[in-house]
C-alpha cells in the first residue's frame, strides 16, 4: 500500500524526520545479530549520513529543487538496495514529493 504524499513542507519535514528514525530503529534490531547485520552492512551508514544531512538541510530550510524532477541524493543506493529496506515505502514517498512537488 502507498503512503499518501505530504500536503506540505512541515509535514515532509516529519516525514524525513521519520525516515531517519526508521535508520535508527533498523541499527537497533540488527546490532545483536550478525547475520542480520552483514544483509544491511552495504547500504546503512551511507542511507543514515544521507538522511540526517538532507533532515538537516530541510530543517534549515536549505533543501532546494522541489518540483523541479530531481531524485533525492540517496536514490541510487535506494535502487541498488531497495528490496532490503524496510521502510523503502517511506523512501519512495519522500522521493515522489520532491520530485513532483508538495
Amino acid at each position: 500500500m502507498a503512503m499518501q504524499k505530504p500536503q506540505d513542507y512541515d509535514a515532509f519535514l516529519d516525514l524525513l524526520h521519520q525516515a531517519v528514525y526508521e535508520v535508527d530503529e533498523l541499527r537497533a534490531c540488527i546490532e545483536d545479530d550478525p547475520e542480520e547485520m552483514e544483509r544491511y552492512v552495504p547500504f546503512l551508514d551511507h542511507l543514515d549520513a544521507q538522511l540526517r544531512q538532507l533532515f538537516e538541510e530541510a530543517r534549515q530550510g536549505m533543501l532546494k529543487g522541489f518540483g523541479q524532477g530531481e531524485d533525492l541524493s540517496y536514490m541510487p543506493l535506494f535502487v541498488r538496495f531497495e528490496r532490503d529496506i524496510p521502510f523503502r515505502e517511506l523512501l519512495r514517498t519522500l522521493n515522489a514529493a520532491y520530485r513532483e512537488g508538495l
